[in-house]
């Protein structure tokens, strides 16, 4: 497939680009009337909202934690020379040089207990505000000069579980100055402040999973970092509506921006019936940079905040609970169907330029993934990890030399990180042409080091060939006038089979969506076109649940369908080819199937049904 350019970046430039959040806490609670009040009235903590390279926005929010209401505040900070505000909102923003001093609208002072207030900015330059203070006195965040933050209590561990409660404790923190609580966090939100390590939580419900961890506070009212998370499930209740453990997989991707332009969430995978029917979901994307696994889009991953409606179980998130975004709507995905895995997937076509560097140091690169995913913060609502190298010893994008050895090295490394009890994949090239991306890489090794592979059986043609020949960009078997020999899945499989990967660890893929032309005459394959057929994201790109009703199937062609409406020429697959290549696929004895990309499909999910019915 080096022509091609899949779907499953294109759109990442448009929703995700610059949106980076990164929460920075800064100094410890104050007292509003003097100084030496400063441990219990209010805090002040910044957030940078995004950064798109040349700038970011930053934004602050001050809290009224006392028991009177706050009539006035004053935030002021120090940026390293080179960043500065240059534009403000919500608050009156000055500087003398490098400090700046920000004061509450007139209409944005008085706060009353527990209420709180937000300002933002936009700033030049990559530096960090230091030296805060509120109204004269330091913020609260995280830390006071010369105070050390407690540490990090051990993971929790559960005993006495019944239909309604479970008994939870954990290594007590340690702190210079002594702890003085510990915050019992449930699915992330705070359930109690307890004084001794060990808390029973009640009033849950049957048969329901949960997850636990726990965050100390020292006697300045410093916060340490959260523990390692405990999953917990509740005796009692019904049973898991969705696929057991022991069924083929049944995969599809979360696109991180699809939040944005398609406005596709988490909670849609639950109103479209399709959560009950998969097995497992890979998160696309994280970056592959500087050698390391980092975050993508981490405004959509932990911080955008969720209003009830579109949360998967109708709880609003708030303001100050330790994780939003699309990781905390996962996790209750989870708790709902907790038949399902998740993987975080890393690369893909446009972050695969980063492997490269990173497979230098195969070690190194698997333990900077495995830290990221197994942060604390989110470590229950990941099962393992996914990489997607578009491609290895190859050119996709841009070119990898790194040898034919360099793919399974990577893999080894990987699995010698996460070990046995996580999922270690891979998305692979399906190439099959005489000395094609196949043959470019020890796909054989690396499977020993492998769950298994998503072959990705779609994008073989498109209209970045303007002229044609029209041809399915999804095609099952070969076929009488195929542009390519060699782009097919059947190929594909053969061939990944015959150099010794076990056709159990071969997914088959499909594309939940077309690829297309316009300027054609011709209903068959194999017309002309002058180029790419209009798209509601980018030409020559559509998703099923618009194609299916602007321009339904009237053939099939090697398994997949095709239809020819006015002069635009468009191939994609249907519920019902899907269902003959979930069967050509267990005849075939693979693992299962994946799919590319949720949203694609309609508001009912038939595409995802067509798949689970198929490899029933």
């Amino acid at each position: 497939m080096s022509t091609t350019t899949p779907l499953r970046t294109r759109f990442r430039t448009r929703a995700a680009a610059g949106l980076t959040a990164l929460v920075v806490p800064l100094a410890a609670m104050v007292g509003l009337a003097s100084p030496a009040q400063a441990a219990t009235s209010a805090t002040a903590s910044y957030t940078k909202a995004s950064d798109w390279g040349t700038g970011f926005e930053g934004k602050w929010t001050v809290k009224n934690t006392g028991t009177t209401t706050l009539s006035t505040w004053t935030v002021e900070w120090d940026f390293p020379a080179g960043t500065a505000v240059t534009s403000a909102w919500d608050a009156d923003v000055t500087n003398s040089g490098n400090h700046w001093t920000a004061k509450n609208k007139s209409w944005g002072g008085n706060l009353a207990p527990g209420a709180s207030v937000s300002f933002g900015f936009n700033g030049t330059g990559t530096g960090s505000p230091s030296g805060c203070k509120l109204n004269g006195g330091s913020c609260d965040g995280g830390s006071v000069p010369g105070d050390t933050p407690p540490t990090a209590p051990g993971t929790p561990s559960a005993s006495t579980i019944t239909d309604t409660s479970v008994k939870l404790s954990w290594t007590a923190a340690t702190d210079d100055k002594g702890v003085k609580n510990y915050d019992v966090l449930r699915d992330g939100a705070k359930v109690a402040t307890v004084t001794t390590p060990s808390y029973t939580d009640t009033g849950l419900s049957a048969g329901t999973d949960y997850s636990y961890s726990v965050q100390a506070r020292d006697t300045a009212d410093q916060t340490g970092p959260v523990s390692g998370a405990r999953a917990v499930r509740t005796t009692g209740g019904g049973t898991d509506p969705g696929p057991g453990p022991g069924d083929q997989v049944k995969l599809g991707y979360f696109t991180e921006w699809g939040i944005y332009g398609r406005n596709y969430h988490v909670k849609n995978l639950d109103t479209s019936g399709s959560a009950a029917k998969i097995t497992h979901i890979n998160y696309s994307f994280g970056n592959v940079q500087g050698g390391k696994c980092t975050m993508g889009d981490s405004f959509a991953a932990i911080d955008k905040a969720y209003t009830a409606d579109q949360s998967v179980d109708g709880k609003a998130d708030t303001w100050d609970q330790p994780l939003r975004g699309n990781f905390n709507q996962l996790r209750k995905l989870k708790a709902k169907y907790p038949h399902i895995k998740v993987l975080w997937s890393f690369g893909g076509w446009t972050w695969s330029g980063g492997f490269t560097e990173a497979v230098k140091n195969p070690a190194a690169f698997a333990d900077s993934c495995y830290k990221l995913v197994e942060d604390p913060r989110w470590a229950d609502v990941f099962d393992g990890i996914d990489l997607d190298w578009e491609y290895p010893n190859a050119c996709g994008l841009s070119c990898d030399t790194s040898g034919p050895a360099a793919f399974k090295n990577m893999m080894q490394a990987m699995r010698g990180k996460f070990g046995t009890n996580n999922l270690v994949t891979a998305a692979i090239t399906a190439d099959a042409s005489a000395g094609g991306k196949i043959d470019a890489t020890d796909y054989a090794g690396a499977a020993a080091y492998s769950d298994w592979y998503n072959v990705m059986t779609y994008d073989f043609f498109g209209a970045w060939a303007a002229k044609g020949p029209t041809a399915p960009h999804s095609p099952l078997t070969s076929y009488a006038g195929i542009p390519q020999a060699g782009f097919n899945s059947a190929e594909a499989i053969a061939k990944l089979k015959a150099q010794g990967v076990p056709a159990k660890k071969l997914l088959l893929g499909i594309g939940f969506y077309g690829r297309g032309w316009t300027g054609v005459t011709q209903k068959e394959p194999g017309g002309t076109a002058t180029g790419a057929a209009a798209g509601t994201y980018e030409s020559g790109i559509e998703d099923y649940k618009v194609l299916k009703t602007k321009c339904p199937a009237n053939g099939t062609v090697a398994g997949t369908a095709y239809a020819h409406c006015g002069t635009d020429w468009w191939s994609y697959d249907t519920p019902a080819t899907i269902g003959s290549k979930m069967s050509w696929a267990k005849g075939q004895g693979l693992g299962g199937a994946f799919f590319w990309e949720f949203s694609g499909d309609t508001a009912n999910g038939e595409l995802v049904t067509a798949i689970n019915n198929g490899l029933k």
